[in-house]
């Protein structure tokens, strides 16, 4: 079965559906027929791209913090109330941080923990007696950062480490009522996340750091994610560089730490660039 036939009349919630790899999800699903509720943050975005997708399909749109327990509420309210059904729930919103835990104010983790993580807990809780009762699949959008904590990324990699384990739990325990749950791990992708990561003290950092041209596409990403929605898959780690941290974290764990330091180090404006420099100067003297 191709996903065009698997997905076509299959009603799918897309949270963070106005940029990037929502945006990219919500927009594959509408082309292959599915009925599309988007969600997001930002209503003028969300009616630009309702607009949009009604070409292909019945879409609505739904203003939603996913931080806010009654907006996931209203979520799953509307979309049953128009729709009649949930088959598809994809835990995408998120958001992302870059500074030592050291300076960090911790508004910051509260404020990760309360989209990716507790957004993820809403929405699932509200919407798990649709998906129980049509077999149906949750997502949760995590990254390298729930498998590998990596620096710089202390809210970040908590946050999706929390999402990993919410949803492994909640498959099995419903491992016998035919409920699917994906763990679904990107990688870097090129998308806006990085220009709206936290900084130390709360306020966005506006620029990426990396090159985005070389990473993966959102039109890829979910391309990839639907393909193993369809297949039903457990889980889902995208690119060569995070299945090799994933294997040389089992194998090398210490190793790997000086790697994945250096690594991150090797961004522009590294929150521990400095760190970095002063023990390239100790061993340079040293040698």
């Amino acid at each position: 079965m191709n996903n065009q036939r698997y997905f076509s009349d299959k009603v799918a919630i897309v949270t963070g559906a106005s940029s990037g790899i929502g945006l990219a999800t919500a927009t594959l699903l509408a082309k292959y027929k599915a009925k599309v509720v988007l969600a997001a943050r930002s209503e003028d975005k969300l009616e630009e791209l309702r607009k949009e997708l009604s070409q292909y399909t019945d879409v609505i749109s739904v203003k939603t913090d996913v931080s806010v327990e009654s907006d996931c509420r209203n979520l799953i309210d509307m979309t049953v109330e128009k729709f009649g059904r949930i088959d598809i729930l994809i835990n995408n919103a998120g958001i992302s941080m870059r500074a030592m835990f050291k300076d960090l104010d911790l508004s910051v983790i509260r404020r990760l923990m309360d989209v990716n993580f507790w957004g993820t807990v809403y929405c699932t809780k509200f919407a798990l007696p649709y998906l129980l009762e049509s077999k149906g699949s949750v997502v949760g959008v995590i990254s390298t950062a729930g498998y590998k904590g990596l620096p710089g990324r202390t809210g970040y990699s908590a946050s999706k480490f929390a999402i990993n384990g919410f949803l492994d739990t909640l498959r099995s325990e419903h491992l016998y009522d035919g409920l699917h749950v994906m763990i679904y791990a990107p990688g870097f992708t090129a998308s806006n996340i990085r220009k709206t990561a936290l900084t130390a003290d709360g306020s966005q950092q506006g620029e990426t750091p990396r090159e985005e041209g070389k990473m993966m596409t959102s039109d890829r990403v979910a391309h990839i994610m639907l393909n193993h929605i369809r297949r039903r898959s457990r889980r889902a780690t995208l690119t060569f560089t995070s299945k090799l941290l994933l294997v040389l974290t089992r194998l090398f764990p210490i190793i790997t730490d000086h790697m994945e330091y250096w690594y991150m180090a090797r961004e522009p404006d590294s929150p521990f660039k400095r760190r970095r420099d002063i023990m390239r100067e100790r061993r340079n003297h040293q040698a």
